[in-house]
């Protein structure tokens, strides 16, 4: 069976719940992470400063939806989203995407949303959408990020040298992961496991 395309959906677990992401959610959004500097250092685009900031970023991410489809993370404590992440760059003839976009304000560091999040992308990636393989890239000098990578159980291709322009004028490496299909029962079972332990 071919890979299909990816669709707006949501995707719900115990801690987190991910729906498309709509200028709706931007009044959450800023409030979790807009200003803070530590929280956009990698993401490639200036800091918000403001709401309409933030909102002319998430216009453009949601102008490409032929091949970005993000998703608001809505932490189900609180019931207020937390941070955006998405799919992108797929190709169903290949049977690959690569989840990235992703930020979450401080309130979600360190908490089961980041880990379910993954754990809800992957599942639907390989189980509903039929992937055979995901992938990640991160700026060489975020280890947060990669180290956050490793830990779902994918694994370290190589890097991409000057890769990217940073909007500070200085160029970006990127370190690409990925997981494959046969892979992915392991992490699964990983994943749930930490998710149980809390």
């Amino acid at each position: 069976m071919p890979a299909k395309t990816p669709s707006p959906v949501t995707l719900a677990g115990r801690h987190v719940r991910l729906e498309p992401l709509t200028p709706d959610h931007i009044p959450d959004l800023f409030a979790a992470g807009g200003g803070d500097d530590e929280v956009w250092r990698w993401l490639g685009t200036e800091t918000p400063r403001t709401e309409d900031d933030l909102r002319a970023v998430a216009a453009g991410l949601l102008a490409q939806g032929d091949f970005y489809l993000p998703f608001a993370a809505v932490d189900l404590r609180t019931g207020r989203a937390v941070g955006w992440t998405t799919y992108m760059d797929w190709d169903e003839r290949d049977e690959r995407l690569e989840i990235g976009w992703t930020w979450y304000g401080r309130s979600a560091w360190r908490t089961g949303v980041n880990t379910e999040a993954k754990l809800l992308l992957l599942t639907h990636a390989f189980e509903e959408l039929g992937m055979g393989r995901v992938q990640w890239k991160t700026d060489h000098m975020n280890t947060r990020s990669q180290n956050a990578i490793a830990r779902l159980g994918a694994q370290r291709e190589g890097t991409h040298r000057r890769h990217r322009l940073r909007p500070d004028g200085s160029w970006r490496s990127s370190v690409y992961f990925s997981m494959l299909i046969d892979e992915w029962p392991a992490a699964k079972a990983r994943l749930s496991a930490r998710l149980e332990e809390g």
